[in-house]
């Protein structure tokens, strides 16, 4: 055979081959982290957060996400609670036919963005971890959460209060759950594993929960703000 011919068979087997030590590389270097929160009923947790942090004092770098939002829906925040990483930039559409007026006190980020609709408000940047509560000045019931992760490895609980991380780099972690209602606080939630491919991490946290209140919604004003 010529060389001209073998040359591209030569290329492929050469590609296929280092895709294949790749793929196992990738395989063989990340572990599954499974988690299940609930509360002190033994009833599933919703939007609690769980986060594993790298032991050994390894920088992990936190990846530029995709274009985060907080919705303003049918006068609520939507999702009630989001998790992004730190120094990443939230916008805050308002989808309503009214205006809304949003901000925080959270000692991790203080803000307000002035009366608006639509998408006129300019997105926040979140550089500083851990958990930030907004409000609206014109819906007191308007309720809502931002946790900003210290890593890339998080997760959030779905209604079942099933959590699955992946692709989580093998090796050992600090894993602790913050939730918005919860007695005590995250540090109080720390434990560690070990993660590999061989054998997904299971874990299972019970929560206390304080009781809930909630600013009831308006009802009958004349405002135009609350209709």
């Amino acid at each position: 055979m010529s060389k001209l011919h073998s040359t591209p068979r030569i290329l492929f087997v050469g590609l296929m081959f280092a895709w294949t030590v790749l793929s196992s590389v990738g395989e063989s270097g990340a572990g599954e982290l499974h988690a299940f929160i609930k509360d002190q009923n033994g009833q599933p947790i919703e939007d609690a957060v769980v986060l594993a942090t790298p032991l050994g004092g390894q920088n992990v770098p936190l990846p530029r996400q995709a274009r985060n939002e907080m919705d303003q829906i049918d006068k609520e925040y939507v999702p009630h609670v989001k998790v992004v990483t730190a120094g990443s930039k939230v916008y805050f559409p308002n989808k309503d036919n009214i205006r809304h007026h949003v901000y925080s006190f959270s000692p991790a980020k203080v803000f307000e963005l002035p009366l608006y609709s639509g998408t006129s408000a300019s997105p926040v940047m979140f550089d500083k971890t851990g958990q930030v509560t907004l409000g609206c000045n014109i819906h007191d019931w308007m309720l809502g959460y931002i946790y900003v992760a210290d890593t890339p490895f998080f997760g959030k609980s779905a209604k079942d209060g099933k959590i699955l991380i992946e692709d989580v780099p093998a090796g050992e972690y600090s894993v602790r759950v913050w939730h918005p209602d919860m007695k005590g606080t995250e540090e109080s939630t720390v434990r560690k594993v070990t993660l590999d491919a061989t054998q997904a991490a299971n874990m299972e946290w019970q929560l206390t929960l304080k009781p809930a209140f909630r600013i009831p919604r308006a009802s009958g004003s004349t405002g135009a703000a609350y209709r």
